[in-house]
């Protein structure tokens, strides 16, 4: 239905976002990208990225890369840099490049949000800030599978399964998004889209910069991103912070099904919030009151789905508008109208007035495509660690899931196009290497939605003495800068601006 589409999209938008080479490949011939170092011309950037930078002024520049690592000569593409430059020569330490998250988000204006978001100055004056649309984003070679609003798969996160046969038939739908992202992709870039490759790309980007070193600063998705850099090329990282971990330098079932478990330590934030404030919106008196309006509501809308709108989805809204405490009110709102009764034209413009930019999740751009961000966010995902492909394996894990997380399991574990991915991996997820300068900084939240805090821990105890593990007592996605602890900012800002890594693992009281 049109109209149950519509919010759909919204919805969709609001979740958007979390390999066989020899081993010699894995970090390049040594040296072989120095000697052929392309040069950046800097210049003015599009004008949507300078609009969105606005009052920030940010240079963009290409720097060529191998579409083909295994084939560098087999042709190439073009990857679209920024830079906020440091105005203080005497500051300056060298280049903090940075990623918004995803798989899937452009991050080329990222440089003057934080910028305007109120990064200390400290930070800008030390660095020349990097952003970028990194490979098959934007515009760094765009892939597209040709996904729009109206079809079967607008989100890259899974529905709610209500029962095995939801599962059942998912794996339909997902089956045919694999093979249609295969017949669409006509240049053969997306077999290439793996975290591997893009930090290979990092590497290139530090040696046309004409950095020796480069530091790192990622959020979600990012995470995995930076793990894999300072892993594959320990010695060229320089201050490396992960902020919002994934686990590991790839997203994997696991990660995926974790979604869920962050719902259920997020969701009390929410509960307590809207029990306060029960007079004014009618949604419980006390938290657990809250917890079973919610089970009601969505229970309501899988039995009868309110014009298109189903449970799923109002799980799927609630899921995201949990990402920070600013949208509660937003969410209590949509509660509010869909238990008095509200009709769909009001859910639909609930549902618009929040985008993608107010998750906090470091996609501060106007975004990519939808099809763009789901096409990434499928490829890198699939092609950089192998997932199961029994159908009846997602059952299972939906029904255990469904029983574990009651909230979101049975979205979570739900089957991806992942399970019938057609290309074959070219290489292994990259592995974690301890063995490298005590250089990353991991920051996390204790209660996170899409990355909870086993996250950060799981990274902790792979990276071991390399890293150290700030966790916040704060709720949402998105620590430094994205939050307000002034404890995590300080002890942030202290280590890319001094380079002082806390001794031991650092606990940031709520304030």
């Amino acid at each position: 239905m049109t109209r149950g589409r519509g919010i759909r999209r919204s919805a969709a938008l609001a979740v958007a976002l979390g390999l066989g080479l020899s081993g010699s490949l894995v970090a390049g011939p040594a040296g072989a990208e120095e000697k052929e170092r392309p040069s950046i011309r800097w210049g003015t950037c599009p004008e949507d990225v300078a609009a969105e930078a606005a009052p920030v002024v940010l240079e963009c520049g290409t720097v060529p890369v191998p579409k083909d690592y295994a084939d560098p000569d087999g042709g190439r593409i073009e990857l679209m840099i920024s830079r906020l430059a440091s105005t203080d020569p005497d500051k300056r330490r060298g280049t903090l490049m940075l990623n918004p998250g995803g798989p899937g988000g452009s991050g080329l204006s990222q440089p003057a949000f934080l910028a305007n978001r109120g990064i200390p100055s400290e930070v800008l004056d030390t660095y020349d800030v990097i952003g970028m649309d990194t490979r098959g984003i934007g515009r760094s070679a765009p892939v597209a599978c040709g996904f729009t609003p109206e079809g079967p798969y607008f989100a890259n996160i899974p529905p709610y399964a209500v029962d095995d046969a939801a599962v059942t038939a998912r794996a339909k739908v997902v089956k045919k998004v694999a093979e249609q992202c295969a017949e669409r992709d006509k240049d053969g870039v997306l077999p290439h889209l793996t975290t591997a490759n893009t930090a290979r790309d990092l590497d290139r980007i530090r040696a046309a910069l004409g950095e020796e070193r480069t530091s790192f600063l990622g959020y979600s998705y990012g995470t995995a991103l930076g793990a894999a850099y300072a892993s594959m090329f320990p010695e060229r990282s320089d201050r490396i912070v992960l902020d919002s971990n994934i686990g590991d330098t790839h997203l994997d079932r696991d990660g995926m099904r974790r979604f869920a478990l962050g719902v259920e330590q997020t969701f009390p934030d929410f509960a307590r919030w809207a029990a306060a404030r029960h007079d004014s919106y009618g949604l419980g008196r006390t938290p657990a009151e809250v917890r079973r309006t919610y089970f009601t509501l969505a229970e309501r809308l899988d039995e009868k789905p309110l014009d298109g709108f189903d449970g799923g989805m109002l799980r799927q809204i609630t899921f995201s508008f949990l990402f920070k405490e600013v949208q509660y009110s937003k969410l209590a709102q949509l509660w509010q109208t869909m238990k008095s009764g509200g009709d769909a034209k009001d859910l639909r413009t609930l549902v618009a007035r929040s985008g993608p930019a107010d998750q906090g999740d470091g996609t501060a751009d106007t975004p990519p495509s939808l099809d763009n961000q789901l096409s990434v966010f499928l490829a890198v995902s699939c092609n950089d660690v192998k997932w199961p492909t029994s159908v009846d394996t997602y059952r299972k894990g939906v029904a255990e899931d469904r029983a574990r997380y009651p909230m979101f399991g049975a979205a979570a574990a739900n089957i991806l196009p992942c399970a019938f991915w057609p290309y074959a991996r070219a290489e292994k997820p990259v592995a974690i290497d301890d063995d490298g300068p005590r250089n990353i900084l991991l920051v996390q939240n204790l209660r996170d939605v899409p990355t909870p805090h086993v996250g950060g821990k799981l990274l902790r105890q792979k990276f071991a003495d390399r890293s150290r593990l700030v966790s916040v007592d704060d709720s949402g996605h998105g620590v430094y800068v994205y939050g307000d602890n002034p404890c995590a900012l300080n002890t942030t800002t202290r280590y890319l601006v001094d380079g002082k890594m806390p001794k031991m693992d650092a606990f940031c009281p709520a304030g």
